[in-house]
């Protein structure tokens, strides 16, 4: 007897979606699954075999074939096992085959408990536009709740599911997406008035929130970097929708972290060790994954001693700092993970850390200072819009902590600001300054005469290259939008000059 059962898998963030084919003939007992099967769908074989038994069904006496289509595309994972066993069944004649096909999804334990998978929020998606209904284990139904029109059934066995699928006992349905409600203020997120003095570092936080540009600061040990680099997700915009369900996305299929738990509604912020690898950072692997250029999707990417990361990790950034993608490329065919981050990134000045320190002598000869600095390649720092010397804090500034602006009040004025950006960049799927075209920054960067003079100035005594330029106008864009102004002024381009620091630093 032949059934079909319908299914997915995850394929990057979107979804594959698999016909399950059972066949099962009189002959000796035997289960093949074939498909391109990876190790842990093989092994669906005992599961499922040994879940079957615990319900008392017989299907000794069959010799069975499972084919997992399409057969040219690899499937991983434990999500099939719930609609393997539920072919092998129909099969097997013990659950009617001409039941309405729903997508089924879910890991089988030994005792047939259906476990939650990897993976659901996309399949769910992808299901909910074919108006097909899903059954999937109860634990992941606070997940797929969230997508618009989703049919849910969710279910805790598989003998939930048979009972469901001879019209015993029907499971409840639950509807998807009862609406997205943007959460007050900023959550937990750290107050930047916590942050003694910098005042000037503030103005550069403010900057990078409101026009999405990529920071980096330089500075002694204990001089605020990091704590300028956690307040940052508190001034930003919050998630509308469409990104908080982009986000949520990447970790529903990311192994390593906490599934969601509906969807993700603050911005989130990874900070990676100096050790990690390059797969580690952008994805990949033998079996290819998210990395934390992808989890940081629509957050930050805070990565601390900057200069400590292998060059060739870093290198490796370059791509999804400006295409906001990640594609890994396998012989089996390729993935695209979304990768539009704001990175944030500290290091110090010099290998001891005290370079320009009044308080402390530096130790470090000037070779040694070039090649510490030279491990930041001058393509990747072209990428980083604001660069800025965040010098040690005195003892006066450190007894007026908590005295300063609110990120509240700093979250308003980056609103506003980016209020202005989506007028501009209406319909063009873009949303911030960092992200305009060379064609956009002639049109709405041009600044005025002596703006303009000031640039060419800059241009020939710091030796820009045209993407310094064009970065250095997205930022005097983000200023003037700040200051509510339709026009560059001079003073907003010199105030975005300000902010290359390493382009002014040419000896030690």
């Amino acid at each position: 007897m032949f059934a079909r059962v319908h299914s997915a898998v995850p394929r990057g963030v979107e979804a594959l979606r698999v016909q399950v084919e059972v066949d099962a003939r009189p002959g000796l007992p035997a289960l093949a699954v074939v498909g391109l099967p990876d190790p842990a769908v093989r092994e669906a074989r005992e599961r499922v075999l040994a879940a079957i038994r615990h319900l008392g069904c017989q299907i000794e006496t069959k010799s069975i074939v499972v084919n997992l289509s399409p057969a040219e595309e690899r499937k991983e994972g434990a999500l099939l096992d719930l609609a393997i066993a539920a072919g092998v069944l129909m099969a097997a004649g013990l659950v009617p085959a001409d039941t309405p096909q729903a997508w089924l999804l879910g890991e089988l334990s030994l005792d047939g408990a259906l476990r939650p998978v990897r993976g659901v929020l996309p399949i769910v998606e992808a299901a909910a536009q074919t108006g097909a209904p899903v059954i999937l284990p109860a634990d992941n139904l606070p997940e797929a709740a969230v997508v618009r029109g989703a049919r849910l059934f969710p279910a805790s066995s598989l003998g939930d599911v048979v009972c469901h699928l001879r019209g015993e006992r029907p499971l409840a349905e639950c509807a998807g997406g009862e609406g997205w409600v943007p959460p007050p203020g900023n959550g937990d997120a750290a107050d930047l008035a916590d942050v003694a003095g910098q005042e000037h570092a503030k103005r550069a936080i403010e900057i990078a929130a409101a026009g999405g540009h990529h920071l980096l600061f330089l500075g002694p040990p204990g001089a605020g970097k990091t704590m300028l680099a956690q307040r940052l997700p508190g001034i930003l915009p919050p998630l509308d929708e469409a990104e908080a369900l982009a986000t949520t996305k990447v970790y529903s299929v990311a192994p390593g972290v906490p599934r969601p738990q509906g969807l993700i509604a603050l911005r989130p912020f990874r900070a990676p060790h100096h050790t990690i690898s390059a797969a580690g950072l952008v994805g990949g692997g033998a079996i290819p994954r998210p990395g934390e250029v992808s989890l940081a999707h629509n957050g930050v990417l805070f990565l601390d001693e900057i200069t400590e990361f292998r060059r060739d990790v870093l290198e490796v950034l370059r791509q999804p700092i400006e295409s906001g993608t990640v594609v890994i490329a396998r012989a089996a065919g390729s993935l695209t993970y979304p990768a539009r981050f704001q990175l944030v990134a500290a290091a110090n000045p010099c290998p001891c850390g005290h370079l320009g320190d009044p308080r402390r002598e530096c130790r470090c000869t000037p070779v040694e200072v070039r090649r510490y600095r030279a491990r930041l390649s001058g393509p990747l720092l072209d990428r980083i819009d604001i660069q800025l010397e965040v010098p040690a804090v005195p003892y006066r500034d450190l007894s007026r902590v908590g005295t300063g602006e609110r990120s509240e009040a700093v979250r308003a004025r980056v609103m506003a600001a980016r209020t202005r950006q989506a007028k501009r960049l209406a319909g063009t799927g873009r949303h911030a300054n960092a992200e305009l075209s060379p064609v956009e920054v002639k049109h709405w960067c041009a600044p005025d005469s002596e703006g303009e003079r000031l640039l060419e100035l800059a241009m020939s005594k710091l030796a820009l290259s045209a993407r310094a330029v064009h970065r250095i106008l997205r930022v005097a864009r983000t200023i003037a939008d700040l200051d509510a102004a339709d026009g560059l002024a001079a003073r907003h381009v010199a105030e975005a000059i300000a902010y290359r620091t390493l382009d002014r630093v040419t000896s030690v």
